[in-house]
């Protein structure tokens, strides 16, 4: 079990995972190795995405604010889900080319199947929502602070299923391809709204939601309930952002698409 951590909080110094490290370091071997038996070009954009999505993961995961996230704020805790969410996962789809996702999925295969079935746009929104909502309950929440080994499924859970989440705009596979431009920008008008759902519960309650930092040292004189708020819009204002901004480059990319076709 964790426990609240003894003040005071520093910002130069924080707890470094093994785990956390080892996964980044194994993910990038093997899309370094996928490159190489290829035998062809690296393709810059590609490579920079993915590097900036492992190089989001390790400081939302390690040092300082893993230890805001997990010892003293919910809002950091909010900041460290939506940098996985938000970030990290949309880096790393950007980041990997079609015909790596070809590959790990195999044509024809039953892993391309799964997938298929999975990130079609119903299937994958509501399996993102639902995890979404759920572990931001209190209890699956209070759960997740209380045992470290529920706190690493938490997170692994998000990505996966953020992975899921925004396969159906940013997937490059032609096993399992994205939706059109049109249906795109219909799916990303409602992608936000299961964390929409989420920051109005937390923002709206007139209670301290999570025990956890109720009992949790205070930082800088915020109290639990203004933690727990200001943690709510953290999540309410980004839950609209990205989404548009995405809305906004797939919406010019149509508009290119369109221009390019033959009269």
């Amino acid at each position: 079990m964790t426990s609240p951590a003894p003040s005071p909080f520093s910002w130069t110094s924080g707890a470094v995972h093994p785990d956390v490290l080892v996964g980044t370091a194994l993910l990038a071997a093997v899309y370094a190795w996928a490159w190489r038996t290829r035998r062809g070009p690296l393709a810059l954009t590609s490579a920079v995405a993915f590097a900036a999505g492992l190089g989001l993961l390790l400081p939302a995961l390690n040092g300082p604010l893993h230890d805001l996230a997990d010892h003293y704020l919910f809002a950091a805790h909010m900041v460290q889900h939506l940098v996985l969410i938000l970030g990290v996962v949309p880096l790393l789809l950007v980041g990997t080319p079609g015909w790596m996702l070809d590959g790990l999925l195999g044509e024809g295969g039953y892993r391309a199947r799964v997938v298929r079935a999975a990130t079609r746009p119903l299937t994958a929104f509501s399996i993102y929502g639902a995890t979404l909502i759920a572990w931001h309950l209190p209890g699956p929440y209070e759960a997740a602070l209380g045992w470290h080994s529920l706190h690493i499924l938490q997170h692994v859970t998000l990505l996966a299923t953020g992975l899921l989440g925004w396969w159906p705009v940013l997937s490059r596979s032609s096993l399992a391809p994205p939706l059109p431009y049109a249906a795109q920008i219909l799916y990303l008008f409602v992608f936000g709204i299961p964390m929409t759902v989420v920051a109005a519960m937390i923002t709206g309650a007139e209670q301290v939601l999570y025990p956890f930092y109720a009992s949790a040292p205070r930082l800088w004189d915020i109290s639990p309930l203004t933690d727990q708020r200001l943690g709510g819009v953290i999540m309410w204002v980004p839950a609209g952002l990205i989404p548009l901004v995405a809305f906004t480059i797939v919406f010019f990319r149509w508009a290119a698409a369109e221009a390019e076709e033959p009269a």
